[in-house]
């Protein structure tokens, strides 16, 4: 189904439409490509998984046993991702590879990091891509040169997001602070910081919306908060059930007017952000989510942890209670 306004009663009706549960541990992280219709898994299985997002279906398999695979995103072209690597760090440094899925080649290695990847992200209008790490490093790169572009030194766990434009990039680090850089001067430094106030946890992912105006953050103890992109306030947030051992994932919807979260207790959540009121409310059916995302251009979502599940309206329910 392609994506029209969303409305409340669209978002309650989203239900289970497709399962693959032949993953052999947790699923680490996934994207979708931004014009097709395609999506991609990293998974502590080594496996790197494309799949037809519009028949849910899985094209290809490969697998990573030398380097692993972590986190993943895709690329401009619809079967080259970057991938980041779990094992052997220390020796080969390889903490990046661009692959391609098409003949399961890895094209480029980049190495830098010290420590594993946490976050990664590219860019949406050109050949750029950035990848945070545990060794307190945002590093900017480009596909086409093995040499890193550039590096942000940090403190704490240090996360990645470029708005959808490509101009903007949001780095969170220690205490709740986020910091926005001008994408083509980032060495001048950031333009503005803001600070998640009250909360001290770590800000473990950054989303921007579509319409570049609002930032959703969540943290490592399951707070959820949508800020202003432009002066940072806290329009809304939102508190989940805890998860240990198992960071949550949450993301808007493609019209920025809701958002999708999983929980601590292995349910999955829908707020309406403008009335800040919960809109539904589903059992999960795999567990804790560590992977959620909205499908860019379709009435869809996916949630991940050892099994990954396609949720789609489900126009036979008309009552729209929640499953």
């Amino acid at each position: 189904m392609a994506l029209t306004e969303l409305d409340d009663g669209t978002v309650r009706s989203m239900a289970i439409g497709a399962v693959f549960s032949d993953f052999v541990g947790k699923i680490n992280s996934l994207d979708f490509h931004r014009k097709d219709d395609l999506l991609v898994t990293a998974s502590e299985d080594d496996s790197v998984r494309l799949y037809d997002i519009a028949n849910a279906r899985l094209l290809k398999t490969t697998f990573h046993k030398k380097h692993g695979a972590d986190r993943i995103c895709f690329t401009h072209h619809p079967s080259s991702v970057i991938c980041s690597s779990r094992y052997n760090l220390d020796t080969t440094g390889e903490s990046l590879r661009y692959l391609s899925m098409y003949d399961n080649r890895c094209l480029r290695y980049f190495k830098g990091h010290k420590e594993r990847v946490v976050s990664l992200c590219m860019s949406p209008i050109n050949d750029s891509f950035m990848s945070g790490s545990l060794d307190h490093s945002v590093r900017i790169w480009d596909l086409r040169v093995n040499a890193c572009q550039g590096i942000l030194r940090l403190r704490g766990r240090p996360t990645v997001a470029y708005d959808q434009q490509g101009l903007v990039f949001a780095v969170a680090m220690e205490g709740g602070a986020i910091k926005l850089f001008d994408s083509r001067s980032y060495d001048k430094g950031p333009f503005d910081t803001f600070l998640v106030g009250g909360d001290m946890a770590e800000v473990f992912d950054i989303k921007f919306s579509n319409d570049g105006k609002s930032m959703l953050l969540t943290t490592t103890n399951n707070n959820i908060y949508v800020l202003d992109a432009y002066g940072g306030e806290k329009q809304c947030g939102f508190s989940l059930e805890p998860s240990p051992n198992t960071t949550i994932e949450a993301t808007f919807t493609p019209d920025g007017q809701y958002v999708v979260s999983g929980s601590g207790d292995g349910t999955l959540h829908a707020w309406n952000i403008n009335k800040r009121t919960e809109v539904a409310s589903w059992n999960s059916h795999i567990g804790v989510a560590s992977c959620l995302k909205w499908a860019p251009r379709r009435v869809m979502f996916v949630a991940a942890s050892t099994v990954l599940t396609f949720w789609i309206p489900n126009t036979s329910k008309s009552t729209g209670e929640s499953v």
